[in-house]
Parts: structure tokens; sequence; C-alpha cells
């Protein structure tokens, strides 16, 4: 567009220069060679015009043919590469299809068209070729050779990692994923494989840098870099607890700061305060926590803040949690629980028809059975409340990757993953959970007729009437003749049993009903006061 104006431009230009020669009238007188020339000056401009265009036209003449050795090798030169990008494009293209065979063929028809220091493409595809072909070992040299080119090194790299995945050695995986994190953190497979490398091996700090690189290069949200930071620290804080406290002290304070409703976070930080005898800012941060979500956790460090408080004093620490967050499930289990210990019956029972009430399950019909068994001693109800306990739903864990833990973890046991465990119910259990109308009366069941016996079993039948010997077998002979009946017992026929009677064994044995666990033997005559865990 712009040599299009400047073209313009000249020919008015030439216009305008022309259009102002004819408004002014001359002559123009040329003396050369003892001859005189006289012209207008209209046609003296024509001429010098003429004369500029013909040496422009002889110049170009004579400068096309001068490079036309170049120009000619040049065109052949721009084919040639044409050509080689076509196959380079097509061997691409068949390589993500699966095609080893063309991909291999247009890989030596790239190669002979275009040369391989001039496209690093051509080496992936080679490498591509060979893994497709399965050769897996050659794929393999031509990844380390693309180490030597700092342009191809991050590929090169990329290509080993996968390799060392495929065979499973993870020591190679993570050592290709370190030395590319090292040089382009952006990169999210080399940082994530890294950042599982160090935090399996307790490298908190390392991991802290990782991650402040990936903040930094916008690989992650802030959001989600203050989390993973808060479980880092975390993490630190609890290996530095027993053998640094102030830095372990930091670490946590810093892990609260940044995500204060993280309840690990705020139970290390508070117990290293409370160890400090900084019990007044340690119980603010687990009041935060609480207020935002509950944790038994919490509530158990909350109340045993002050190693030397009385029972009754616990008891108003866990009333204090229950103000600052009603109507919850495990406001209800803390105060039954201090309550339970401070010997306050009703209002451990209370609290804990209240939890079962906002939430059923296991660990509430367990402490309900612990306080039934501390204040009335009655075995019948304790068994009905732990057979409760086994059909509920249980409580709230660490779960991660399938794997249940009493305490959480930085990382996952079973795929080194950071922040996999949720605190969440398992869902191991199989089997019928109790539903809302657990507590209703129930309904009569049905009489269920009993079977007919067989034969064979009604020589053991215990006869009720006193009859002779000789009438009693008449009759029996006529009762296998006949229909089978079944007499039912009496009090007067067990009183007309004769002493020296021998005993029978019952024929068939009463199924006991599904939600009748029963009652061992071994464990009736045990009347110890130990509390009930399944678990």
């Amino acid at each position: 567009m712009i040599r299009i104006l400047a073209f313009l431009a000249v020919v008015f230009a030439l216009g305008l220069g022309f259009a102002w020669l004819a408004d002014r009238p001359g002559e123009m007188l040329v003396t050369f060679n003892g001859y005189q020339y006289q012209v207008s000056l209209m046609v003296a401009a024509v001429a010098v015009v003429a004369v500029v265009a013909a040496v422009m036209i002889v110049w170009w003449v004579i400068k096309a043919l001068w490079n036309s050795p170049y120009t000619i090798s040049r065109y052949f030169r721009v084919r040639r590469r044409d050509r080689g990008y076509q196959a380079l494009s097509t061997g691409m293209i068949a390589a993500g299809a699966g095609d080893g065979a063309l991909a291999r063929k247009k890989t030596k028809e790239a190669a002979k068209l275009i040369r391989s220091d001039q496209e690093p493409l051509i080496q992936l595809l080679d490498a591509q070729a060979s893994l497709l072909e399965g050769d897996h070992e050659g794929a393999r040299e031509k990844f380390e050779t693309m180490l030597d080119d700092p342009e191809m090194r991050l590929l090169g790299l990329r290509g080993l990692y996968l390799e060392a995945e495929r065979l499973g050695d993870r020591n190679a995986a993570r050592h290709y994923a370190g030395r590319a994190a090292a040089v382009a953190p952006q990169l999210a497979w080399a940082a994530e494989s890294t950042l599982e490398d160090l935090t399996g091996r307790g490298d908190w700090d390392g991991a802290l840098k990782l991650v402040d690189a990936q903040k930094s290069t916008r690989q992650i949200e802030r959001d989600a870099a203050n989390r993973r930071r808060a479980v880092l620290l975390t993490a630190k804080a609890q290996a530095l607890i027993d053998s640094d406290a102030n830095a372990a002290r930091a670490a946590a304070l810093e892990a609260n700061r940044l995500r204060p409703d993280f309840a690990p976070a705020a139970v290390v930080a508070a117990k290293l305060l409370f160890r400090q005898n900084d019990v007044r800012k340690g119980s603010k941060i687990l009041e935060a926590a609480w207020k935002a979500e509950p944790h038994p956790e919490i509530a158990e460090l909350y109340t045993h803040a002050r190693p030397g408080d009385a029972v009754l004093d616990r008891l108003n620490r866990a009333k204090k949690l229950q103000e600052l967050k009603k109507n919850h499930a495990e406001s209800s289990l803390a105060v039954a629980r201090a309550a339970l210990d401070a010997q306050d019956f009703s209002t451990a029972r209370r609290e804990a028809e209240a939890a079962i009430r906002m939430d059923r399950r296991e660990g509430a019909y367990l402490l309900l059975a612990d306080i039934e068994e501390a204040e009335t001693g009655d075995q019948g109800k304790v068994r009905q409340l732990l057979s409760k306990a086994v059909r509920a739903p249980r409580d709230p864990a660490w779960v991660a990757d399938g794997v249940v833990s009493e305490r959480w973890a930085p990382v996952s046991p079973i795929t080194g993953r950071l922040d996999a465990f949720e605190w969440r119910a398992p869902m191991e259990r199989l089997g019928q959970l109790i539903d809302g109308h657990e507590d209703t009366p129930e309904a009569p069941v049905p009489a269920i007729a009993a079977p007919a016996r067989p034969v064979q079993e009604r020589a053991g039948t215990i006869e009720h009437t006193a009859e002779t010997p000789g009438t009693a077998t008449e009759e029996k002979t006529d009762d296998r003749a006949g229909e089978d009946h079944v007499t039912p017992i009496t009090a007067a026929a067990f009183a007309q049993v004769p002493e020296d009677a021998e005993a029978v064994e019952p024929a068939q044995e009463l199924t006991r009903l599904p939600d009748d666990p029963g009652v061992d033997p071994d464990d009736a005559a045990d009347k110890s006061t130990r509390r009930f865990r399944l678990f």
C-alpha cells in the first residue's frame, strides 16, 4: 500500500512539473562539438526523462543478467525446500496417525531435501518413527543427541522422560524432569514430577522454591500456589517440630496465614504456640479454623490446651467451641466427650443424641455406647448401640487414593501426589446403612409358619400325654401314616417328662436375626468398664 502511494505521488509530481513548464514557454540552446541545438523547455524535459528511464532499464537488464545464475539456483533451492517441508508435514501427520512406515519414508525424503541442522523437526520425526517401529533404543539415542542442541534440549528431555516412565524407572524419569524444570519451570510435566520427587525425599525448601517459580511464571493460579505453599509449610513444621521449634513455628504460622481454614496447619501452629505457653494466640488460631470448618483434632487440642485444667474447665472450653459453631455435629460431639470425662452424663447423652440427629455416623453411636456403659452399665443397650454403630456410615477421616489414615500427611503414600489427603467419609463399607427411621418403633413382625419336619426327626419328639408304651407306639405309627403334625409344647408337657429321660438336642436351631449380633459367652462374663472402639 505504501509503495502504491509513493508511485502515485511521483506521477503526480511529474504531472505538476510538466504543467508548470507548459505554462511558461521558453527555449533551450545547447552547443556541443561546434553544433548548436535549440529546443523548447518541454521537449528538453521529456528528453531528460526518457534518457533517465532508458538508463534505468539498461541497468536492470544488466543486473538481471549478472544475477541470473544466483536467481536460477535460488529458485531450485526454494522449490527443493518446499518439497522437503511438504514431506516433513506429511511425515508428522503420519506419525500422529500411527503410520510408522509412511513416517519413516517421509523422514528419509525430508532429510534428503532439508538439512537436519537447519530444521530440528526432522530429528523429532526420526525419533517418532523409531518409536512407532518399536525401536525404543534407537529413539533414546536420538533423544540423547538432542541434548547437545540448546534449541532441542527440552524436547530431548521430554522424550527421555516419557521413555523412563514407560520402562517404570521413576528415578531416571525424575532426573530428566528435574533437569527440564531447572531450565524451564513453566513446563507442567517437569514441575509436577520434580515436585513429587522433592516432597518424596522430604526436601520441603526445594519444593517451596519450585512452587514460587511456578507462581512467578504464572503456571498455576495464586490460590493454588498459596494452597501448595500452606501444605508444604505445614509438612516442614511437622518435620521440624522436635528438632527446631522456632523454624517450625515460623513455617506453621506462615501456613496458617496463607490458609486459615486449613486444619492441619492450624493444629500444628497452635501446638507449637501451646508448647511456648502462648495459649491465647494458639486458641485464637484454633477458633478461627473451627469457625471455618470444625474438625475433631481442633476440638481435642483446644480442650486440652492447658494440661493442668480440670475436667470442668475442659468442658467449658468445649462449650465455647460449640458457641462458635452452633448446630453442628462436631460441636455436639466435642461437648459430649468433655462431659463424659467430667462424669456429666446427662449433658453427654443430650449432646451425643443431638449429634446423631444432625449426622448419623459410627463415632456418635460409639460415644453413646461409652456413655451408657459408664452411667448404667446396661449391656443390652450397649450392644444395641454397638449394632447401630456397625451399620452406620463411617466417621470422616483423611483419605487419599483409597488409603484411610488417622493423621494428615502432605503426600499420598500410593502415588506420591502432593495434597492428596481429603477429610471425608470413607466409602469402603458396604451393606445396609441406618436410615432416618432407625429410632422409630418397629412394626410387628409377622409370624412365620414352621416348616414341616422330616420323618427322620420325629423319632426325637417328646409326647405330651401319659400313655402306655403300646398306645404311644400305635399313635406314632398312625402319625407316620397320616399327615405330619406338630403339637405345641406346653408347661404341663414338660412337667410330665420323667426325670431320667435322656436329653435330646433340638433338630433345628433358630435363625438369628440379622440386626442381633448376639452375645459371646466369654464376653458376657467380662464386666470391665473399658470403652468400645470398633476400629
